[in-house]
């Protein structure tokens, strides 16, 4: 969860800085993926529970392999329904939110020291965000035993 928070953190203020109008195209691409995401995460979740539910009740299969593998597709399915598609609504808000601000903060200081910093600023912030996209996919796998 670190690792996602800083992204769309510093991803949030990078995207401020390099542009108001790309900042604006940012907030409505999170806002409409991210609805879809919660759709698919919450009716995946809800699929694979209710497999359970009918293995087990209409099918009369408990202890069974089509049962095994029905509990493992609800220890997914569980998560996924219940936690993940309702965290995205918080990363929403905090990014508009905090992107409002940010972009703000980004308008008076190009007004005020010129544009090449805050271009220099993104660059940063977006190289920042770009190292914790790279530190969730490589650097957080389960390493296997040699």
């Amino acid at each position: 969860m670190f690792n996602i928070f800083v992204t769309v953190f510093f991803a949030t203020l990078g995207f401020a800085f390099l542009e108001p109008y790309f900042f604006i195209g940012y907030l409505i691409s999170i806002a409409l993926f991210g609805l879809y995401q919660a759709i698919f995460m919450a009716n995946a979740g809800a699929a694979w529970d209710n497999a359970k539910k009918i293995v087990e009740t209409e099918l009369k299969a408990k202890g069974t392999d089509l049962h095994a593998a029905t509990v493992v597709g609800d220890t997914v399915g569980d998560p996924f329904k219940d936690t993940s598609s309702v965290a995205l609504n918080p990363i929403i808000k905090f990014t508009t939110l905090f992107g409002l601000l940010a972009v703000e903060l980004a308008v008076s200081v190009a007004n005020d020291q010129g544009r090449w910093l805050t271009t220099a600023i993104a660059v940063v912030f977006l190289a920042v965000s770009m190292f914790f996209v790279y530190r969730s996919f490589y650097h957080m796998r389960i390493q296997s035993p040699k």
